[in-house]
C-alpha cells in the first residue's frame, strides 16, 4: 500500500509540474526591466548627496510598480536607482521621493521591521540562481538591515536578519524626498568571477500613502522578496575578482554566574575565555568559515510560547557562523520534519527554565558556495566538549549538501548528516555512538512562478533494529492571480531517527489540501481579501510497537476554514474556525500544570472545535497592537484566550513593547480549571546608531520562571561590537516564595579585522 501510495503520488507531482514547465504560456519570457552599473570616474563620498559626477553616467532604475494596496498602476511615490562601481565596491545611491518629510522610524537600531515604517530595500541574486539573494536596506535615518534570503524568498521564514556583515551607507532627508547612499565591498558579497549580469530587485515602504512598490511588478497575494521577480543588473564588463579576503573576528570574553539551586554554591563563579572565527574568501564564491571555541551568549534571547501541544516547538537559529548559506544545509524536509537543525549542535534546552544554555563547541569549519553557476556546495563539521555532568562524550558532526539547479528555478539536492560519539568508551551516560542520514530532493519551481514544491527521500542509517527507517515527503503549489491550489503528502517511518534533525513524531503518514481564493474589492476600505481552507489527516502506521491503535488507522485530523484580509491603511484581519480530531497515544495534560496523576489518559480520542480572531493594527501609528482572541471547545472540555502584543514608539529613540499569552483551560474532572500567562515586556533604547540596549522579560507560569535579559551593544567599528548581557531567572510558584534562580551578568568584545 504505501509503495504504490509513494509511487503514484510522485509521477503525479512530477507529471503535472513537467506538462506545465513544457506548456508554450510558461516558456514566454516576460519582459525584464534592467539597470546598467558603469564604473566610477570620482570618488564616492557616502553622504547623502548624490553630487559625484558618477551618479549622472547611467540610466537609473526607476517606473517601480504599486504592490500594495493595488497591483496595477504606478508607485504614487517615485523611487530612482543609480548604480557604480570601483576596484573594491559596489555603490547604490537611491532618491525615494515623498509627500512629506516626517518620515516614520521605529528606532535608531540595526535590522529594523520592513512594515511601518519608511525604509528601501535592494536584493541582490548574484547567481542568478532565483534561489538565494543578499539584501541590504537603509531608512531616512540612515539606519542599515542586512539579510540572507534563501529558498527563493517564497515565505517569510526565508528571511534571515541575523547574518551581519561588513558594508556602509549614509542617508539624508531633503525637502520632497530622501536620499540613501550605500557601498557594499565586493568581499562581502559571494559571486562568480567573469560574470556580466546579476538578477535585481528593489522593494520599498512609503509611509505617507501606506504603498510597498517595487522595480519589478509583483502581484498582491505574492510575497515582494520572492526572487522569482526581480530584473537584471548589467556590468559594463565582465567582474574579477576582489583579491585576497581573508577576516579574522576574535573575541575576549568575562562573566560571573550563581545557581542559587545548587547548595554546594555558595558564591558567584567568575569565567573567562577567548576564542574567534576566521573567513577566508576561497574564490569569490566559496567561501571557508572557521571557529576556535566560539561563544554565542550574545545572541538574543528567544521568545517563548505557551506550548498546548504535544511535541516539541520549533525555535529559529540565530547563531551568526550558521547563517551563511544556511539553506544548503537546513532547507530539507518541511517544517514538520527536518534531516539536519543546526540548533541541535552546541545547544542545549534546561528542562526547569526552558532556556537555552550552551553545551561548549570546541571547533568547527564550514565550506560553502558556488563551484560553478548551477552547483552549489556545502559541507560542515563541528566538534563538542565532553559533558561531564551528564556522562556525554564529546560529539563530532559532519554535514555534507548539494545543490545542482536543473531548469529555471528547480534544483536537485542532496545531503548527508553524520554524529559520532568521540571515546564513547569513556562516557557513563546513555547514548547512540553514531546517527547518519543521507537524502535527495528534488525543489520544484516554474519560471513563471506559478508551479512549486519537492519531492524528497531521506533514510536514516542507526544502530536501532527499528524498521522503516526512512522519510518520503511529496508537495506541490499552483498559484495564479485568483486562487492557490496545494497538495502535500509525507511519510514518516519509525525508524527515521535524525539526532541532528528535528522530527517530534514518527511512525505516521499525513496527506493535506489546501485551497485559497483571493478577492480584490474595487472599492472601500479592503484591499486584499481570501478564504482558505486546509485539511490534514495524520495514519498510525503501526511499526513501533504500539497497540492502542491498529497499523493503518486514522489517528489525527484537522480542518481550518479561515477568512483573511488586509486593509489599505495596512491593518489586517483573519476569522478561523478549526475542527481537531486527536488520538493520545502517551498520558498527557495540555496545561503541564496538574498534580501528578492527573492526565488525559492514552487510548481516547478527543473531537473539539475552536474559533480564533486576529487584528493587527496600522504598524505607521505610534500605539499599534495585535489581538488574537480564543474560544470553543478543547480535548474534552474548555479554553478561551488572548494572545497578542502592543507598542508605543518614541521615534526616533526606541520602543516598549509588551506581547503576552493568556489561557483559561478546564478539562474534565479531576482536572483542576488553570489560567496559563505569558507576560513578555521588552523596552528598546538607541541612544545613537551605535548604541542599543535591549531589556526582555518574560514571565510564563507554564515553566514556573521569571526571566530577564538586558543586553547592551556598542557598535564601536564595523561588524565590531562591546556586549555586556544580564540574565536573571526566578522561581515563581507560589509567589509567596518569589526567589532567584540563577544569576549571571558576561562581558564581550569582538573585532573584526581584514587581512
Amino acid at each position: 500500500m504505501k509503495n504504490k501510495a509513494l509511487l503514484t503520488l510522485t509521477l503525479l507531482l512530477s507529471g503535472l509540474y513537467f506538462l506545465s514547465a513544457q506548456s508554450p504560456q510558461n516558456r514566454l519570457n516576460l519582459i525584464q526591466p534592467e539597470i546598467k552599473v558603469v564604473e566610477a570616474q570620482d570618488e564616492i563620498v557616502l553622504d547623502g548627496v548624490l553630487d559625484e559626477a558618477s551618479w549622472k553616467m547611467g540610466v537609473p532604475a526607476r517606473n517601480f510598480f504599486q504592490q500594495f494596496p493595488a497591483d496595477t498602476s504606478g508607485a504614487q511615490a517615485p523611487t530612482e536607482i543609480y548604480m557604480v562601481y570601483d576596484e573594491d565596491n559596489l555603490y547604490v545611491g537611491i532618491k525615494c521621493y515623498a509627500k512629506g518629510d516626517k518620515h516614520i522610524v521605529n528606532s535608531l537600531k540595526r535590522d529594523y521591521s520592513f512594515f511601518g515604517t519608511d525604509n528601501i530595500s535592494v536584493l541582490f541574486d548574484t547567481y542568478s540562481d532565483r534561489t538565494n539573494a543578499f539584501l541590504f536596506g537603509m531608512n531616512p535615518y540612515g539606519v542599515r538591515r542586512e539579510a540572507i534570503i534563501s529558498n527563493g524568498g517564497r515565505q517569510f521564514g526565508d528571511f534571515l536578519t541575523s547574518w551581519d556583515n561588513k558594508w556602509f551607507g549614509e542617508a539624508k532627508i531633503h525637502e520632497g524626498y530622501w536620499i540613501a547612499e550605500m557601498a557594499i565591498p565586493f568581499k562581502t558579497l559571494r559571486f562568480k568571477e567573469g560574470e556580466d549580469e546579476w538578477r535585481f530587485n528593489s522593494y520599498r515602504f512609503d509611509t505617507h500613502d501606506g504603498e510597498i512598490s517595487t522595480w519589478t511588478r509583483i502581484p498582491r497575494n505574492q510575497v515582494i522578496m520572492d526572487l522569482g521577480f526581480m530584473g537584471k543588473m548589467k556590468w559594463d564588463k565582465p567582474l574579477e575578482e576582489s583579491g585576497p579576503n581573508i577576516s579574522l573576528i576574535p573575541y575576549l570574553i568575562g562573566g560571573a554566574s550563581r545557581d542559587f539551586t545548587d547548595i554546594e554554591q555558595d558564591g558567584a563563579e567568575f569565567t573567562g575565555n577567548f576564542g574567534g572565527d576566521a573567513k577566508i574568501g576561497v574564490t569569490s564564491a566559496l567561501n571557508l568559515d572557521l571557529t576556535i571555541n566560539p561563544d554565542f551568549s550574545q545572541v538574543e534571547v528567544d521568545q517563548q510560547v505557551t506550548n498546548l501541544d504535544r511535541f516539541e516547538i520549533f525555535f529559529p537559529e540565530r547563531r551568526q557562523f550558521f547563517l551563511e548559506n544556511a539553506d544548503l544545509f537546513s532547507s530539507f524536509g518541511n517544517r514538520r520534519v527536518n534531516p539536519f537543525f543546526s540548533r541541535r549542535i552546541g545547544v542545549g534546552i534546561d528542562t526547569a527554565t526552558g532556556q537555552n544554555f550552551q553545551n561548549p563547541i570546541l571547533y568547527g569549519a564550514r565550506l560553502s558556495g558556488a563551484l560553478n553557476d548551477k552547483l552549489r556546495i556545502g559541507v560542515l563539521n563541528m566538534q563538542t566538549a565532553k559533558q561531564e555532568a551528564s556522562g556525554l562524550p564529546g560529539f563530532n558532526y559532519t554535514v555534507a549538501a548539494l545543490q545542482q539547479q536543473v531548469f529555471n528555478r528547480s534544483n536537485l539536492s542532496f545531503i548527508f548528516v553524520n554524529k559520532d560519539a568521540v571515546n564513547s568508551s569513556e562516557a557513563g551516560g546513555s547514548f547512540n555512538n553514531f546517527n547518519r542520514i543521507a537524502g535527495i530532493e528534488y525543489r520544484i519551481g516554474s519560471a513563471n512562478n506559478r508551479w512549486s514544491g519537492k519531492i524528497a527521500q531521506h533514510q536514516a542509517f542507526t544502530p536501532s533494529d527499528k524498521k522503516d527507517k526512512f522519510f518520503h515527503f511529496s508537495q506541490v503549489e499552483y498559484i495564479t492571480r485568483n486562487f492557490r491550489l496545494e497538495g502535500a503528502f509525507g511519510y514518516v517511518g519509525d525508524g527515521f531517527e535524525a539526532e541532528t534533525g528535528f522530527v517530534p513524531r514518527r511512525d505516521y503518514v499525513i496527506w493535506s489540501p489546501e485551497a485559497q481564493l483571493f478577492f480584490y474589492p474595487a472599492k472601500g476600505p479592503v484591499s486584499i481579501h481570501s478564504v482558505n481552507i486546509d485539511y490534514r489527516e495524520i495514519i498510525k502506521i503501526g511499526k513501533d510497537g504500539d497497540t492502542l491503535l491498529e497499523p493503518w488507522t486514522l489517528a489525527d485530523r484537522g480542518t481550518e476554514l479561515t477568512w483573511s484580509m488586509q486593509f489599505k491603511n495596512t491593518a489586517r484581519c483573519s476569522l478561523e474556525v478549526a475542527y481537531d480530531r486527536v488520538f493520545l497515544f502517551n498520558d498527557f495534560d495540555p496545561t503541564r500544570l496538574q498534580e501528578d496523576g492527573i492526565f488525559l489518559p492514552a487510548g481516547n480520542s478527543y473531537d473539539y472545535t475552536a474559533f480564533t480572531g486576529t487584528f493587527t493594527s496600522d504598524q505607521r501609528k505610534v500605539f499599534s497592537y495585535q489581538l488574537q482572541p480564543t474560544i470553543g471547545q478543547f480535548f474534552n472540555g474548555f479554553r478561551a484566550g488572548l494572545d497578542g502584543q502592543m507598542g508605543v514608539r518614541f521615534q526616533p529613540y526606541g520602543s516598549i513593547a509588551l506581547a503576552y499569552s493568556y489561557n483559561h483551560i478546564a478539562l474534565a474532572d479531576p482536572f483542576e480549571a488553570k489560567d496559563l500567562w505569558l507576560v513578555g515586556p521588552r523596552i528598546d533604547l538607541t541612544f545613537s546608531k551605535n548604541l542599543f540596549l535591549t531589556t526582555f522579560i518574560q514571565y510564563n507560569n507554564q515553566i514556573d520562571n521569571l526571566n530577564i535579559n538586558a543586553r547592551f551593544q556598542w557598535r564601536f567599528a564595523p561588524v565590531s561590537d562591546f556586549f555586556l548581557v544580564y540574565t536573571d531567572n526566578y522561581l515563581t510558584d507560589p509567589f509567596s516564595q518569589f526567589s532567584v534562580r540563577n544569576r549571571g551578568v558576561v562581558a564581550k568584545l569582538t573585532y573584526w579585522l581584514n587581512i
